[in-house]
C-alpha cells in the first residue's frame, strides 16, 4: 500500500497508516468474495491499486473532498468510487447505491470491517432511488463510474443532486460525440455542462476524464423514468 500512499501523495492527497490498512482490508475482502460472487475483474494486487482505488480517488485531484459532502455514489458495484473516497476524505457523507441485494450485503460487511461511519449501503435501482423522497435532490454531489452514455446516466444521477450542487461522471477519454449527444438530456434534467477534466493516472499512461455537471434547476417530476426505459431510449 505503501505505492498508493506514494501516488496519491502526487495528487495532493495524505494517507495515513490507518487509511492504508483500510485500503488492505477492503483488497482482502474484495479478492475474498470475488471467489463466490462477480464483483470485478481485476483482483491483481497492482491493478486493484491502480485502477480501482487510485482510479477512485483522482476525483480529489480535481475538487475540495475535505469538508462535509453529502456524496452517492450511483451503481456503486463493488464500491467504486464511492468506498475509496470515503477512506480517502473521511469526513465525506456517502451513499453507496446498488440494484444487487448481494453486492449491498458485501459494502455493509465492508463498511462494518472498516469501522467506516457517515456511509450507508441502500439496495435500489437508480431509477427507484431517484423518485425516493428521502434521496431526491438531497446530495451536494453524484459520482458515477458506470457504464452507460451520458445522457442516461444523466437521468439516473441528476435527481439526485440538490440546487447548485453536481454530477460527475468518470469516463474515459473518447468522450466527444456522448458530450454532444447529452446536451439535451443534461438540459432538460436541471443540469448545466460546467467542464471537463482530465487528469493522468499516476506513473501510467491512463487519462481520466470527469465530465462536471452542475445542477441548475430542479428535474421535472416525470424524471427518472421507469426502470429501463433510461438506457433502452435515453434523452437525445
Amino acid at each position: 500500500m505503501k505505492e498508493l500512499q506514494r501516488k496519491a501523495k502526487q495528487l495532493n492527497i495524505h494517507l495515513s497508516e490507518k487509511q492504508l490498512e483500510q485500503f488492505q482490508m477492503y483488497y482482502e475482502m474484495l479478492v475474498e468474495k470475488n471467489k463466490v460472487m462477480n464483483l470485478t475483474a481485476i483482483t491483481e494486487y497492482d491493478e486493484v491499486i491502480n485502477k480501482h482505488f487510485m482510479d477512485s480517488i483522482l476525483l480529489g485531484g480535481i475538487m475540495d473532498l475535505s469538508g462535509n459532502l453529502n456524496l452517492v455514489d450511483v451503481g456503486t458495484g463493488a464500491g467504486f468510487p464511492g468506498i475509496p473516497l470515503k477512506i480517502a476524505f473521511p469526513k465525506l457523507k456517502v451513499t453507496l447505491l446498488d440494484s444487487l441485494n448481494k453486492r449491498v450485503k458485501f459494502l455493509n460487511e465492508v463498511i462494518e470491517a472498516l469501522e467506516l461511519t457517515g456511509i450507508e449501503a441502500i439496495h435500489a435501482r437508480a431509477e427507484e432511488g431517484g423518485q425516493n423522497p428521502v434521496l431526491r435532490e438531497q446530495f451536494d454531489l453524484c459520482v458515477s463510474r458506470a457504464v452507460a452514455n451520458l445522457s442516461t446516466l444523466s437521468e439516473y444521477c441528476l435527481p439526485f443532486v440538490k440546487k447548485s450542487g453536481y454530477f460527475i461522471s468518470y469516463k474515459s477519454s473518447q468522450i466527444q460525440e456522448e458530450l454532444e449527444q447529452s446536451g439535451k438530456a443534461v438540459k432538460i434534467l436541471g443540469g448545466k455542462l460546467q467542464e471537463v477534466k482530465s487528469v493522468c493516472l499516476p506513473e501510467t499512461d491512463i487519462v481520466r476524464q470527469f465530465v462536471v455537471i452542475q445542477k441548475v434547476g430542479q428535474t421535472p417530476k416525470g424524471y427518472p423514468r421507469k426502470a429501463g426505459t433510461a438506457s433502452k431510449n435515453p434523452i437525445l
